[in-house]
C-alpha cells in the first residue's frame, strides 16, 4: 500500500511561495509515495491558489491606495472627500456653522438622517466647463443620496459654497421622512427665498445694503410675483433686491411663535403645489386674511430700521442697555421691566418667552450696527438669550456676570481713550479734527456782547437795566 505524505501544510506551502526553485524537493517527496500524474495535478492546484491569493492582495492594496482621503464633520452628517486635511476641515466647519444657524432660526434640534457627501476636486484648466458647485440628489437601493461636488480654486466664492451647503441641508430636511422615493418622481428643491433669507439672517451679517436696496425701491414687488422669481436669473442689482425681499419675508414668518411653523413648512415642501403663495397661507395664519397688506407692512418695517452707519461706542452701549431691560407685557397687568439675570433664576412664563423672542430678533439687527469693539459682547448676549428662550439656564448667571464686568472695564477704557485723544488734539496737533468746531464757536459767540439798539424804547430799557445793576 502506497504511503502518502501530508500536503497543504504551512511549511510546504511557504516553500512554494518563497522559494520556487526548491519545488523539486517537494516534488521528490510527493513522487516517493504517489504517481507523478497525481503529484503534478496537486502542484498545479496549489500554484493556482497562490496566484489567486496574490492577485487578491494586490487588488486590495490598489483599491485602498486609490481611495481619496476623507474627513467627517463633528455631527457626522458631512463626509468630505478630496483635497488636504486643512481644506476639508475648513469646509467641515463652514457646513456645521451653516447648519447651526439654520437650526437656531427654526428652533429645532439636530436630527439628521441622511449624510451629505462633499467631494472636493481641484480646478482643471483643460476642463473649464466644470461648475464651481454641483448638488446631486439621487435615489439608491439603500435610500436617498445627497452629494455636493465643489471645485476648489484660489478664487473660490465662499458665499456660493455656503449657499449650496444650505441647499443640501434643506434638501435633506425636506426628504428626511421619505427615504424611499419612487423612480421618476419629481423632486422639489428648497425655494430660493428661504435660502437667501436664512443666509441674510445669519449672525454677523451686514444687512445695511439690503435695507438700503428696499428703501430705494419706489414700488415694491407684490408678494406673489416675488415668490415666483428665480434669483439665478437676476443680475447683480436684482439679486441684492431679491435678498432684501427674502430677508423681509423670512423675518415676517419668524415673528411671534412661527419658528415651529416654518419647520413644518419645510417638512411638507415635498407635497407643495405650483402655487407658492397658497402653500404659505396654509401654514402661516398671518398671511391668511390679507397677505399683500402683511407683506407691505413687513417691507415698511424693514425700511424703518435705517441701518446705514455704524453706531459709536456710546450709542451702542445706550442701545444695548435699552434692549437688555426686558419688558414683560401681560394682560391686565402693568408692563414689568426685568434683567436677564433675573430671568435666568426661574422657569419662564409664556409672556417672558415672547419677550425673549423679541429681544433675540432685536439683537439680531443691532449687533451688525454696533461698534466693532462691542460686537463680541453683543453676540454673547445673543447666545445667552437663545439659550434662555429654550429653557436652558445652567451656567448663565455666571456668564452674565462676566459680561457685565467686561462691559464696565471696556467702557472705562474707551473713556480713557477718548480723554487722551481730546488732550492730544488740544495740545499736540497742529490742526484740529473739526469735532469741536461747533462747540468752540458757540462759546465764542456767548462771550460777545450783543450790539445795542438806539431806538427810544431800547434806550429807555437799557437805562433802566444800568440803574438796577448799579
Amino acid at each position: 500500500m502506497a504511503k502518502t505524505s501530508p500536503l497543504g501544510t504551512s511549511a510546504t506551502y511557504l516553500c512554494f511561495v518563497a522559494a520556487p526553485c526548491r519545488g523539486c524537493v517537494v516534488r521528490h517527496r510527493i513522487a516517493a509515495g504517489q504517481p507523478p500524474a497525481i503529484a503534478s495535478i496537486i502542484i498545479g492546484k496549489m500554484l493556482r491558489c497562490v496566484a489567486t491569493v496574490l492577485c487578491s492582495a494586490v487588488a486590495w492594496q490598489m483599491a485602498h491606495a486609490a481611495q481619496p482621503e476623507r474627513s467627517t464633520s463633528p455631527s457626522r452628517q458631512f463626509v468630505i472627500y478630496g483635497a488636504d486635511a486643512k481644506v476639508r476641515g475648513a469646509v467641515s466647519g463652514l457646513a456645521e456653522q451653516t447648519k447651526t444657524n439654520l437650526l437656531t432660526l427654526l428652533r429645532q434640534r439636530d436630527d439628521w438622517k441622511t449624510p451629505v457627501v462633499i467631494n472636493l476636486q481641484p480646478q482643471q484648466a483643460n476642463v473649464p466647463e466644470i461648475p464651481p458647485a454641483d448638488l446631486r440628489f439621487s435615489q439608491t437601493g439603500f435610500g436617498i443620496k445627497v452629494q455636493l461636488d465643489l471645485t476648489i480654486s484660489k478664487n473660490i466664492d465662499v458665499s456660493l459654497v455656503e449657499r449650496e451647503l444650505l441647499r443640501a441641508i434643506l434638501l435633506e430636511m425636506i426628504y428626511r421622512k421619505q427615504p424611499h422615493i419612487a423612480a421618476g418622481a419629481v423632486l422639489v428643491e428648497p425655494p430660493d427665498w428661504l435660502i437667501e433669507g436664512a443666509l441674510a439672517l445669519a449672525p454677523g451679517r451686514d444687512r445695511g445694503a439690503l435695507i438700503e436696496a428696499i428703501a430705494n425701491t419706489e414700488k415694491p414687488l407684490p408678494l406673489e410675483n416675488f415668490l415666483r422669481q428665480r434669483s439665478a436669473l437676476l443680475d447683480f442689482t436684482g439679486r441684492a433686491l431679491y435678498r432684501a425681499y427674502a430677508l423681509a419675508l423670512l423675518q415676517m414668518l419668524l415673528d411671534g411663535k412661527n419658528g415651529g411653523a416654518l419647520a413644518q413648512y419645510i417638512d411638507h415642501l415635498s407635497d407643495s403645489s405650483n402655487d407658492p403663495l397658497a402653500d404659505l397661507k396654509a401654514r402661516f395664519p398671518i398671511l391668511a386674511d390679507d397677505a399683500e397688506r402683511t407683506w407691505q407692512l413687513a417691507l415698511n418695517r424693514l425700511k424703518s430700521l435705517q441701518t446705514f452707519r455704524l453706531l459709536t461706542f456710546a450709542e451702542s452701549e445706550q442701545r444695548l442697555d435699552e434692549l437688555l431691560r426686558v419688558k414683560i407685557s401681560e394682560v391686565g397687568k402693568p408692563v414689568k421691566v426685568v434683567r436677564l439675570d433675573e430671568l435666568a433664576q426661574h422657569k419662564l412664563s409664556a409672556s417672558e418667552k415672547m419677550a425673549l423672542d423679541q429681544l433675540k430678533r432685536d439683537l439680531l439687527f443691532l449687533v451688525p450696527q454696533t461698534n466693532p469693539v462691542l460686537r463680541p459682547i453683543g453676540r454673547e448676549y445673543q447666545e445667552i438669550v437663545a439659550l434662555l428662550a429654550r429653557g436652558k439656564r445652567r451656567g448663565l448667571p455666571k456668564r452674565l456676570s462676566c459680561l457685565e464686568f467686561t462691559r464696565k472695564q471696556l467702557a472705562a477704557r474707551m473713556t480713557e481713550i477718548d480723554d487722551y485723544l481730546n488732550w492730544f488734539e488740544a495740545t499736540q496737533m497742529n490742526s484740529g479734527s473739526g469735532n469741536f468746531t461747533g462747540y468752540l464757536k458757540a462759546v465764542d459767540q456767548s462771550q460777545l456782547q450783543t450790539p445795542r439798539r438806539h431806538d427810544p424804547l431800547s434806550v429807555y430799557v437799557d437805562a433802566l437795566e444800568d440803574q438796577f445793576e448799579n
